[in-house]
């Protein structure tokens, strides 16, 4: 009884030692390729950014439907970008107002999006999350329009519509190659 016992575990013994075997040149590769994307930041992969045509101006329309018109944007990193918001919607400022936010990387959206909510005395744009906040468009009503230039460094940045409830509809992602 004793020996069937020690059968599998010596065949789980052996099997485990030989797969640490392995382990020593996976992490001998791994440590080359840490070496390697340590010398170039690497950037998110966004699906379906092949698509889109790199362009350092953008003009992006907010309607009445909590939408942007365009949810990538493909720019050349360090050099200006020239956004423009149009507001297409036709309800009022106070009901159907539009923004756009570019927001840097990491920035947890549900936070941000609570904290510009209480934020109506400053246009929706948190003063406590500037921090967070790369550039920012005014607030605009039907038929407005705004026009943002920044330089971006090489990344992924977020963009949304920060007037209460609309983050969650009205975001689009920028990626600076």
């Amino acid at each position: 009884m004793k020996k069937l016992f020690f059968i599998p575990v010596l065949a789980a013994v052996v099997s485990l030692a030989a797969c640490g075997g392995n382990n020593t040149k996976t992490e001998g590769s791994t440590e080359n390729k840490t070496e390697e994307t340590a010398s170039e930041p690497t950037v998110e992969t966004v699906p379906g950014i092949e698509n889109v045509t790199i362009s350092n101006n953008w003009t992006v329309e907010g309607n009445d439907q909590m939408k942007f018109n365009t949810e990538l944007i493909r720019v050349k990193a360090g050099e200006p970008l020239e956004l423009t918001l149009k507001n297409v919607g036709k309800m009022p400022k106070e009901s159907m107002g539009h923004n756009l936010i570019i927001l840097k990387s990491g920035v947890d959206l549900p936070t941000f999006g609570g904290e510009a909510a209480a934020a109506a005395d400053n246009e929706y744009i948190p003063k406590s999350a500037l921090s967070s906040i790369v550039a920012h468009t005014k607030l605009l009503g039907p038929g407005e329009e705004d026009k943002i230039s920044v330089t971006l460094e090489k990344g992924v940045y977020t963009y949304i519509c920060s007037f209460p409830g609309h983050y969650a509809l009205m975001q689009g992602k920028i990626v600076a190659e």
